[in-house]
C-alpha cells in the first residue's frame, strides 16, 4: 500500500474547472484529475487558517475552540507518527514555511524523513542587511524580505515551489518499486504573494498600469476595480503554476502505473478571497463559502471511482481516518473525522449531518449542506476567550510573558489524555461581532449575498452549532463569549440574527471610494495615530467608532490612515462619510 497527498494552500474552488465552468483559471490538468478521481462536492474546512488545519489532517479533530495558531500538542495523535510508527514511512516534501516557525515546529518531525524548500512569502532566508528599513512595521519587512528572496528565484525551475514537486518525484522515482510508504508533497502556493514567472502573468494578458500588485492585504477592498481584477489575474497565473504542478504528479503516476496501488488525495486548507464580498484574504472578515467549502479530489485503488462525484459532507478531520484505515490501522478513539471510504463507495452514505468550521476567537459556524449559520460574540468584547495549549508559541512567537503571568491549570479535557493544560486568557485579532451573526440559504443564495431572518431555521442551526460544540468538548468560556448556554439546549431568547442584523448589513456594504467622500477623502489620508492626539479629532473617532478602543489602535502601524483602518477593522461604510466630514474641520499637521 502506498499513498500520495498533494496538498495546496489557499486554493480556491470556486475558480477550478471541475467546480466552475466560467472560471478564468486555466488549470487542464485539474480537470484531468476530476477525470481519473472522485470529486468531493461538498467538502468543508474545519480549523482555520493554515497551521490549525494541518493540526486537523494529523488529529482527525476540530481544536480551534480550544487553540489558536500552534503547534502539535503532547497529547495530540499525529496521523503521519501513527504510520510511522505501524512501519510505514512518511515523507514530506514542503516549501511551506509556517512549518519551520514556533507555531509549526512539531509537525514535521512527526515523519519518517522531510525536506524543505525555503523562500516563501517573508521567509527569513538569505541575508541582506542593506537597505535596510528603519521601523518599518512587520508587513513592510515581509515584503522586504520576500522581494529578497525572489531574487534568488529568478527562473522557474528555481522556484520553491518546482523544487519541492522535483523533490516528490524523486521521492516517488526512488521508491516506486518499494511498498508501504506515504509521501506527501505540500505547497504553500497559491497563497500570498501570487510569485510566478512571466510565462504564466501571459496566459492572462489584460490592461492595467498601476502599483505592483500581488500582495493583497487581510482588510476590505479599498483598490479600483482594475487593480482587483489585476490581482485575480496575478492569482490566476499562480494557480496555473500549481496546475502544472499538479501534471507533473500525474504524469509520474501514468509513468510508473502507480494507480494500481497507490492512493492519491489532493487538497487545500482554505480558499483566499479576491474581492467577493468586498474583501481580501481570509481570517478577518466572516468566513465565507469561497474560503470554507473546499477543493477535494481523492483516488482510492480500492474503490477505483474514476470520473464520478461525491455530495456528501466531508471535513478536513476525515483525511487522518481515511489515511490510517487505507493502511490497515484504527483510527485513535479521540478522532471525530471518518473514513471516506464509506462515501467512494456509495453516495447515498452520509459521513455527518453538520459540519463545524471556524477561526479562534472569530465566528463559530456550522453547515448542513443546505445553511450555513455564523454565530458571532454576543457583546462587543468578544470575551472570555482563553488558550488551552502545552505549547505556548505563537505563529513566529513564543508568548510574551506579560501573556503567562496570569495562566491557571486547567482541568484535563478527555482529548488530552489526561493532561492538564495551561488556560491562558487570549485575545483575538478579528471580532466576530463587528460582523454580526449571519444565516444563509445556499441553495436560493449560493454566493452569500442576501442574509436571512428566520427565527425558525436560526434556532435549528443553533441547536446544531450547540450540540457539536459539546462534542468537541468545548469549553465554557466560548459558551460565555457566544451569549450561549452552557447547560441545556438554547432557545429563542438567544438568538442573535435578528437582533444584529442593522450591525451585519452595514458591515457587508463595500467601501466607498476615496474620491465620493467629503474632501474628496482627503480626511481620511491623514495618519490615525496622529489625529488621535489632537483632542477635536478624538472626540470625533471615538464618537462615531464606539467599539474601536485605543488600546488596540496603539497595536496598528503608525502610518495607517482612517481608509486603511476602515479595511483593516471592517469600520462599516455608513460612518465613513459622517467620519470625513466632521474631520474636515479639524487641523493637522
Amino acid at each position: 500500500m502506498r499513498a500520495i497527498i498533494l496538498m495546496f494552500d489557499s486554493l480556491n474552488r470556486h475558480m477550478l474547472s471541475p467546480y466552475a465552468a466560467d472560471t478564468i483559471v486555466q488549470a487542464p490538468n485539474f480537470a484531468r484529475l476530476a477525470a481519473k478521481a472522485t470529486t468531493f462536492d461538498n467538502f468543508y474546512a474545519g480549523s482555520m487558517p493554515c497551521m490549525p488545519a494541518r493540526r486537523e489532517m494529523h488529529t482527525g479533530r476540530y481544536n480551534f475552540l480550544h487553540r489558536s495558531w500552534g503547534p502539535l500538542e503532547p497529547f495530540d495523535d499525529s496521523m503521519p507518527e501513527l504510520l510511522k510508527q505501524a512501519g510505514v514511512h512518511t515523507h514530506l516534501v514542503s516549501d511551506h514555511p509556517h512549518y519551520w516557525e514556533d507555531g509549526g515546529a512539531t509537525y514535521h518531525p512527526r515523519y519518517s524523513t522531510w525536506e524543505f524548500f525555503r523562500g516563501q512569502e517573508g521567509d527569513p532566508w538569505k541575508g541582506v542587511v542593506e537597505p535596510a528599513i528603519d521601523g518599518g512595521d512587520w508587513r513592510s519587512q515581509m515584503k522586504r524580505q520576500d522581494l529578497i528572496n525572489r531574487s534568488y528565484m529568478a527562473t522557474e525551475e528555481e522556484h520553491s515551489q518546482t523544487r519541492t514537486v522535483d523533490a516528490g518525484l524523486h521521492f516517488l522515482d526512488v521508491n516506486k518499486d518499494a511498498d508501504k510508504w506515504m509521501l506527501q508533497i505540500e505547497l504553500f502556493d497559491p497563497h500570498e504573494p501570487f510569485f510566478t514567472h512571466e510565462a504564466y502573468k501571459a496566459m492572462y494578458p489584460h490592461q492595467y498600469d498601476g502599483p505592483e500588485f500581488d500582495w493583497p492585504g487581510y482588510q476590505k477592498v479599498s483598490e479600483s476595480p482594475d487593480q482587483v481584477e489585476h490581482a485575480r489575474y496575478e492569482y490566476a497565473a499562480l494557480v496555473s503554476m500549481c496546475d502544472k504542478s499538479l501534471g507533473r504528479i500525474l504524469d509520474a503516476m501514468d509513468k510508473d502505473n502507480l494507480w494500481e496501488d497507490t492512493l492519491l488525495l489532493v487538497n487545500t486548507d482554505h480558499g483566499f478571497l479576491l474581492g467577493e464580498h468586498g474583501w481580501w484574504a481570509k481570517s478577518v472578515q466572516p468566513w465565507f463559502n469561497e474560503l470554507v467549502h473546499l477543493p477535494m479530489f481523492l483516488w482510492d485503488p480500492r474503490t477505483a471511482g474514476r470520473d464520478v462525484r461525491r455530495g456528501a459532507l466531508a471535513q478536513t478531520i476525515d483525511i487522518a481516518p481515511t489515511m490510517l484505515r487505507y493502511f490497515g490501522l484504527e483510527p485513535t478513539p479521540d478522532m471525530q473525522g471518518q473514513d471516506l471510504a464509506l462515501v467512494m463507495e456509495d453516495d447515498s452514505a452520509e459521513v455527518r449531518d453538520a459540519a463545524l468550521f471556524g477561526i479562534h476567537g472569530g465566528h463559530v459556524n456550522v453547515t448542513d449542506g443546505r445553511y450555513v449559520y455564523m454565530r458571532a460574540a454576543a457583546d462587543p468584547g468578544n470575551a472570555p476567550l482563553e488558550d488551552y495549549t502545552l505549547m505556548p508559541t505563537h505563529m513566529r512567537s513564543r508568548f510574551a510573558v506579560p501573556e503567562l503571568t496570569d495562566w491557571q491549570p486547567a482541568k484535563p479535557f478527555g482529548f488530552t489524555k489526561g493532561l492538564r493544560t495551561m488556560c491562558v486568557q487570549a485575545r483575538s485579532f478579528m471580532n466576530p461581532w463587528t460582523h454580526g451573526t449571519l444565516l444563509f440559504d445556499l441553495e436560493n443564495d449560493p454566493q452569500q449575498k442576501n442574509p436571512l431572518t428566520d427565527d425558525e431555521t436560526e434556532l435549528r442551526m443553533l441547536r446544531l452549532l450547540v450540540e457539536l460544540m459539546h462534542a468537541n468538548e468545548a469549553p465554557a468560556s466560548q459558551f460565555e463569549r457566544l451569549g450561549l448556554p452552557a447547560v441545556g439546549e438554547p432557545a429563542g431568547e438567544h438568538l442573535l440574527v435578528r437582533k444584529q442584523a442593522d450591525r451585519a448589513r452595514l458591515a457587508l456594504e463595500p467601501l466607498p471610494a476615496l474620491e465620493s467622500l467629503p474632501g474628496g477623502g482627503a480626511a481620511l489620508t491623514v495618519p490615525v495615530l496622529e489625529l488621535l492626539q489632537d483632542p477635536q479629532a478624538r472626540n470625533v473617532l471615538e464618537r462615531h467608532l464606539p467599539d474601536l478602543v485605543s488600546t488596540e489602535l496603539v497595536n496598528l502601524p503608525a502610518q495607517l490612515t482612517l481608509h486603511q483602518l476602515a479595511a483593516v477593522a471592517a469600520v462599516p461604510a455608513a460612518v465613513l462619510g459622517p467620519i470625513a466630514e466632521a474631520l474636515t474641520a479639524v487641523p493637522t499637521a
